[in-house]
Order: C-alpha cells, then structure tokens, then sequence
C-alpha cells in the first residue's frame, strides 16, 4: 500500500514539481493551494505525511501544523519555506515537525526526508502496537558490527562496559547524521536542525563547532561512530556509512 502524502503550496508551480518528483518515487500524491483546504482534506483523508509551505496566505504553515497535530496525529511535517527564521524554527520543533528544509530544496534531500519521515511514523505505531504502512529502514535503537549499541532516543551508547550519555544538543546533531547518511549537511543546516533557529552562513560554522567538538570527545571511545562524522572543508559533516 502507497504512502499517502499532501503538498501544500500556495505556489502552484512549486506545488506541482513537489507532487511530481514524490509520485516518480512511488508515492501517492495529493496537493492543495492553502492552510485551510490542507486542514480540510486531513480531516476526511488518510495522511501519513505532509509537506507544508510555512508562508501562505491565511492560514500560515504553522498554523497547519497545530490543527493537524490535533486531527491527525500520527501524521508526520515537514516544513519548506524560503524565510527561516529563529521564531519559526522554534515553534516547528515545539510542534513535533520532522524536518525544516530550505527553499530550494534538492530534490534529493526532499525525497530523503520524506522517506526518514515516513520511516519515523511507522516506528512510532509499531512502539504503540499501531497499524503499520511503510517498511521501517532504521531505527531509534541499533547496533554497529564492532558491539556500541546506540540508542537515540534516551541518548546512550555503550559499548561492554563504556557507556556515555549526551546532552539534547549533541543527541540531535548524531540523530540528523545518523538518519541521513552519505548526505552533507551545511553548517547552517545543523544549526537549524539542532539548535533551532536560522544564522548566516559566516556565523554557522562558529556556533556549531564547539557542539562537534563535544561530540567527538565523547565519542572518542567508539571509533565506529567517532570516525564516521566526516567534516567536509567549507561546506559542513556528513555521516559515513560503516563498511
């Protein structure tokens, strides 16, 4: 059975390459021009994830977001927009949205957060003994071939006898790595993804280095994962697939 996903842009040229690239990739694709038409279909469709302009007339993207989290909760966000902001980002994390790409978004990183979305939802029902839609590609919990066993969610990794636990900050950052592999991620990204809020690309790489650094200390006792955060010169990290 198809995942079930709704565009939602006021602009119809944006709308409609979003909805063409998503049902080339085997999807089943609905769109709609505004908030209030989105809140609408998710009330009398199925949902299991959407795509949301956050600027729109009327009924804002986050505005969306609220009313769908109430209807439909087991729908899962991601939010595209132009115009990222410290506020919106902030309400996007309060309001459990899974991801916050920037305008223009490749259409790879759109596919890719669509499919680690969907693959979020079907974790979540199966932990809630839910009904299940969608292959799940990766987990919250794992373990890599040398024996560290990590767990995203309660932010541990332990390997025999070593065990650390990071802070929210440093959990999110090796979450968006992780659940992303082989894709690199600008400074400006992470920043946005981990610490929630927008800055210039000259100030990002100062504000996220020091989290890397942390990170990398911590980590310093499992090289599987240590050695797998790759920083790529002038441009940001990405998360190195174990061979």
């Amino acid at each position: 059975m198809k995942p079930n996903i709704l565009v939602v842009d006021d602009e119809p040229v944006a709308r409609q390459s979003l909805s063409e690239i998503l049902r080339l990739e085997g999807y089943g694709v609905n769109s709609v021009p505004n908030g209030q038409a989105a809140v609408e279909y998710v009330r009398t469709h199925p949902v299991d994830l959407m795509i949301v302009d956050l600027r729109m007339p009327g009924m804002d993207g986050l505005e969306v977001v609220q009313v769908v989290n109430q209807v439909s909760p087991e729908t899962e966000v991601i939010l595209l927009t132009a115009f990222g902001t410290t506020e919106s980002a902030i309400q996007a994390l309060r309001l459990r949205v899974h991801d916050y790409l920037l305008k223009p978004a490749a259409p790879s990183h759109v596919i890719n957060s669509v499919r680690k979305g969907l693959t979020r939802r079907e974790a979540r029902l199966k932990a809630r003994g839910g009904p299940a839609s969608v292959d799940v590609e990766e987990a919250l919990e794992f373990s890599l071939k040398d024996g560290t066993h990590v767990d995203l969610s309660r932010r541990l990794i332990q390997k025999k006898d070593q065990l650390i636990h990071l802070t929210p900050a440093e959990g999110r950052l090796l979450r968006v790595l992780i659940e992303n592999p082989g894709r690199v991620f600008t400074h400006r990204e992470l920043v946005l993804l981990v610490q929630g809020y927008d800055t210039s690309q000259r100030e990002a790489p100062e504000i996220l280095r020091p989290l890397v650094s942390r990170l990398r200390h911590k980590l310093e006792s499992f090289p599987s994962l240590s050695e797998s955060i790759v920083s790529v010169r002038g441009t940001g990290y990405l998360y190195e697939v174990e061979k």
